[in-house]
């Protein structure tokens, strides 16, 4: 197999950890010792062990061997001890990565240390697959912000609810199973106080056989939605972290206390949540990968400040009219060329519905 080959199958192993290894990047390896495979691992919940570990225990003898790493092995002293010191001391004979990990704590230090300790390393293997894979880990490290999916679920013409406000269910059992998949390949699900006020959602991963559930955020500036429901009677079970203004009431903010969920106080000028400056604090707490559950204010919020990196719009063969529910509230725009762009990634088929893939646009390749 090529070396493109076993690095698909690293990044296939790696994607197995999306959602569990935050703030740590997804990685996968593969070991390979004359053309047969020895070991291979991802790596485990937390970050711990490394996926080099993982793939050196199960080899035992990997002396000689090809290590395929989906991203450059660490080569600093943190929960673990360097992979780049477990690959030479394994005396593997080449290491072949699919980009440089940005992180200053590595930086390149890996590919230096395996150089110099006469190991061959051959870089840039797969790296777009790499990058896309690990790319909430990536802002957060460049960036200082989670990546963001903004998920959104309508009729053919843009609405999620009648006129009188009916909205279960728009879309059919497939894509609201697809939802629940989604929901375990990232570290959050994220909703506005109007969505969690309206709908008393659980935002758990249900009927699909789930091992881990992903952190329950809400953007609620005041505390509005009530610590008896849904979330705040489960925040025990699984984490439920509530965004608020610093002057929100403080009788709300001990209800929600004590039922166990995690308070943190963000900035609200002119009376909105700072949604650059909340998402810099889930980063700053480990995020790398938020899903965006709504509903149309938070949305359009997102959307409008550019913290939107992939749209992921679920569409339901319906008509509903101009009098339903908008699934994005108002950008306020003015001129077409202020319209924020997407570019098409995917379109599949989810039961009677249709899942398209979007992924933010680079500014120059908006259309004029």
């Amino acid at each position: 197999m090529t070396d493109e080959g076993h690095m698909a199958h690293a990044l296939a192993l790696a994607a197995r950890g999306l959602g569990r290894t935050w703030p740590n990047p997804a990685v996968g390896c593969v070991l390979v010792q004359n053309g047969m495979i020895i070991g291979r691992g991802w790596t485990q919940p937390g970050g711990r062990p490394h996926a080099e570990r993982r793939a050196l225990d199960q080899a035992g003898d990997a002396a000689g061997a090809t290590a395929y790493v989906t991203l450059e092995p660490c080569a600093h002293h943190g929960k673990t001890p360097p992979c780049a010191e477990a690959l030479i001391a394994a005396r593997v004979a080449r290491v072949v990565t699919a980009f440089t990990d940005p992180d200053p704590r590595v930086a390149g230090r890996g590919h230096a240390m395996l150089r110099a300790a006469g190991i061959a390393v051959t870089e840039g293997i797969l790296e777009p697959q790499a990058r896309r894979l690990n790319a909430g880990f990536l802002k957060r490290v460049t960036a200082g912000l989670p990546l963001v999916a903004l998920k959104l679920a309508s009729t053919i013409d843009g609405r999620i609810a009648t006129a009188l406000g009916e909205s279960r269910w728009i879309t059919g059992s497939a894509a609201r199973r697809h939802v629940h998949m989604l929901r375990l390949t990232h570290d959050a699900v994220m909703v506005g106080s109007g969505t969690a006020m309206a709908d008393d959602p659980d935002l758990t991963a249900r009927d699909i056989g789930a091992t881990h559930q992903p952190i329950r955020i809400v953007l609620d500036r005041l505390l509005r939605h009530s610590p008896d429901s849904r979330l705040g009677r489960t925040a025990r079970e699984t984490p439920v972290w509530l965004i608020h203004a610093p002057d929100a009431p403080a009788q709300a903010q001990t209800a929600w206390a004590a039922t166990g969920a995690r308070l943190i106080a963000c900035p609200a000028p002119q009376g909105k949540l700072d949604l650059t400056a909340a998402l810099r604090l889930l980063a700053a707490e480990g995020l790398t990968r938020i899903l965006c559950e709504g509903g149309g204010t938070l949305a359009a919020g997102l959307v409008a400040e550019g913290l939107v990196d992939d749209l992921l719009h679920m569409t339901a063969g319906k008509l509903i009219g101009a009098d339903g529910t908008p699934s994005l509230g108002p950008l306020h725009l003015t001129q077409l060329a202020a319209a924020p762009g997407f570019q098409l990634a995917n379109v599949r088929q989810l039961g009677p519905d249709t899942l398209t893939q979007w992924t933010k646009a680079h500014p120059s390749n908006k259309s004029a």
